[in-house]
Formats: C-alpha cells, structure tokens, sequence
C-alpha cells in the first residue's frame, strides 16, 4: 500500500470529510494488518462522518475493550454517542477521559458545549477557562468563551422569603382558628374536627414541606388550607367514597402514639399498617370510629386499600446518590426507586404487580430496601454489595423509616 495514499485518506478523515467506498476499503484493509488502536480509530471516525454512528459505536466499543487506557478511543465513543443523540452516555464517556488524562482540553471543551446546551453557563464557564489557562489562543474554546459571553442569560429571581417552620404553623392555627374551624396540635400533628364531624388528622411537616417547595407567599397559601381544611369529610356522607379513596401505608413500630383514633394493624417486618384517604394535599389519617358509621369492618378496608393499591404501580427510575441526595439517572447504576411520589411507595413494594416490575429492572434475587424517604422507597440487588454500602450509608429523613429491609419471596424482613 502506498504511505501517501492512506495519509491522504487519514487527512480527509480527520477533516470530517466522507471517503469513497474505495478509500474506506483501503483504510480498513491497513487497520487491520497494523497493531494497536490509531488505524481502527480511523475507521471509526470515517463512519461517523459517513453517517453511520452505529457502526461506528460497535467498532469503539471494542476498542474500548481493547486499549481501555486509550483517551482517543474515549473521545472517539462519545463523538459516535453525540451522533446518536445520547448525550448522557457521551458525558459519561467524556468523564472517563478526563480520569485517564484529566484536563484533557478536547473532552473539557465537549463538555463545555453539552453544558451550555443544558443552560449550565457557569459549568461550562469553569470547563473553557480551564482549556484556555493551558491554551488562551485555543480557537475552539474562544468561540464556546464567546457564545457564553453573548448568551442572554436573566438574572436570577430575588429569593422569596420563606416562614421557618414554627412560624409556619403558629399562622396555619392562628388562620383556623379564626375560621372557625375547630384544631389543635397533636405532637407533630394537627387534630381537625372535619364537616362530617368528625376528627381528621393532618400531617403539618408535608403541609410545611408543599410551603416551602411552591411559590406561594404564606399568607396566601395558609388561606388556602384554611379552605381546604374547613371543608374536609371523611366519608363524603358514602361509604363507596372511602373505599375508593383508602390507601395503605406503612409507619415505624409506636406510630400510634402519634396517630391516636386511627386505624390500624400490626404490618411485616416489626412496621404498622395505617390507611390514609388519597388526597393531593394531606396525610389523612382514617379515624377507626368512621368505620361503623360507614358499615365497614377492618378486613373489608384492609382489603379495599391494597387492591386499590396494586391498581397503582408507580414507575420504576435509575438513581444515583449525589453527596446523600438521590438524583435520577441516565443509565443503569445499580439503584432504583420506586417513585410514585404519593407517600405509598413504601408499602406499593409489597404488592404482586410492583415486583413484577421491579424484577424487570432488577432480574430475580432478594433485594435491599430503603425507606428512609417517604417520597420514594430505594432499591437494589441484595447480591450488589456497593449498593447496598450506599444504601447503609445514605439517612433518614424525620418522616421515614429508619434501618434496612430485605425483600424476597417469604415478604419484608427488616436486617
């Protein structure tokens, strides 16, 4: 083979401009009796510029195989995945290269672009100045430097200042009882005597946590509840509305104490069974006394609440922990949460059609459970020992349960 042809053909790729049919046979012809990833690398890229990404992934992957020290193979792999449109799986890849060559300019300037794209300008400030205090007349990095310069960005909302959470419910019962409407505290509860007479129990810590998460100023949102609270009935004057509306979950061992009046049963693992009306806006206890006036018995709401239950599975989400926070994921990580977000995932992991779908993500064996956080219960393999690690390591939230379980085909055992 002629040297000056195939430098030729290299030239034309590194330029991004497609071969002919006969200079890719040429160049595939040299990558495969040369040693070592430069010509194979070559290939790879000319299929890229060819439009044909996939082709080009399954070459890169091998080569990632192949010379897993190469930095070029990586910034190769996450060119191909930007092509696919999976700028997720290109970041990861991009973050590889910078651990086997960190302050590699050409994967800090990708991420810079990825960055920008996301309207992440301070990420990709902190990436381009980076290239340019190795390199300031990098041009590729001036032109990202120069975009971001340009870039209309806002500035910020003034933050809105938010009640602190004892001031938070001093206005909630000051507001009732102006209202009218009969309260008190209970612990960390609010007792309400409710239109149909009788006593609910509301949960001010995700009362306070709505507050705090929305954009409502406390007065206006107190008025809200106000409303909202005066006007709640356990049973809507039909018992067909608590059964539709009745769901289980679960709360650590000497819950009652802090629920007194509510239904409840003794639950897997040394945990309670309470049952809560589905409701967007409270943790609604049922009061054990609304059973007879309904003509309801314990096992017909035991059973009501489970199978309206299983006829709400809730998605399945790969996370990662991120300095103790759960963040979702873009690819697998050996993590998952149930996320329903409703305050049921904890108990929604012992109905038959949630594990089906978890065994779809997590294949068949025990699992590890965490249900430290009422917004979603955390998931991974029992046979994953770093995930459990971080499972182990990750806290409880005040309104959580505290410790690990494990989940197999004899229920939910608590470690």
């Amino acid at each position: 083979m002629n040297p000056t042809s195939l430098e030729h053909i290299r030239r034309k790729v590194e330029a991004g401009e497609p071969l002919r049919d006969t200079e890719l046979d040429t160049l595939r012809s040299a990558a495969r009796d040369t040693p070592g990833p430069t010509l194979r690398l070559a290939v790879a890229h000319a299929l890229v510029n060819a439009g044909a990404e996939r082709d080009a992934l399954h070459l890169l992957e091998s080569l990632r195989r192949d010379f897993p020290q190469d930095v070029q193979v990586r910034l190769g792999l996450a060119r191909a995945l930007l092509g696919l449109e999976r700028p997720g799986d290109a970041e990861a890849v991009l973050r590889e290269a910078l651990v086997l060559n960190p302050g590699d300019p050409e994967a800090l300037k990708v991420l810079a672009v990825l960055a920008l794209r996301r309207g992440e300008h301070g990420r990709a400030r902190a990436y381009v100045a980076e290239v340019l205090e190795k390199d300031p007349f990098d041009s590729e990095a001036q032109l990202v430097q120069a975009e971001l310069e340009s870039a209309d960005v806002p500035p910020p909302p003034a933050p809105r200042v938010q009640a602190l959470r004892s001031e938070f419910s001093a206005t909630l019962l000051a507001a009732l009882h102006r209202a009218g409407v009969a309260c008190r505290r209970q612990g960390k509860d609010l007792l309400v005597k409710l239109a149909s007479g009788e006593v609910g129990r509301v949960d001010v810590a995700s009362l306070y946590a709505a507050y705090r998460d929305g954009a409502e100023e406390l007065s206006a949102y107190v008025a809200g509840l106000v409303a909202q609270l005066g006007g709640l009935s356990v049973l809507d004057g039909e018992a067909r509305s608590l059964e539709t509306r009745v769901r289980p979950v679960l709360r650590p061992a000497g819950f009652s104490a802090q629920a007194v009046g509510a239904l409840h049963r003794p639950g897997p693992a040394g945990l309670e069974v309470f049952y809560v009306l589905e409701d967007p806006e409270f943790v609604h206890y049922l009061p054990e006394a609304s059973l007879a006036p309904a003509g309801l018995s314990v096992e017909a709401v035991d059973a009501r609440a489970w199978r309206n239950l299983e006829a709400q599975p809730a998605p399945v989400r790969p996370v990662v922990l991120d300095e103790g926070q759960v963040v979702l994921a873009e690819t697998l990580s050996g993590l998952w949460a149930v996320a329903g977000g409703d305050g049921y995932d904890a108990a929604r992991v012992l109905t038959a059609e949630q594990q089906r779908r978890l065994v779809l993500h997590t294949g068949t064996g025990p699992l590890r459970i965490h249900l430290g956080r009422r917004e979603f219960a955390l998931v991974c393999r029992e046979s994953d020992a770093p995930s459990c690690e971080s499972l182990s390591r990750l806290g409880t939230a005040p309104d959580g349960i505290a410790g690990l379980f494990r989940l197999s085909g004899e229920g939910l055992e608590r470690l």
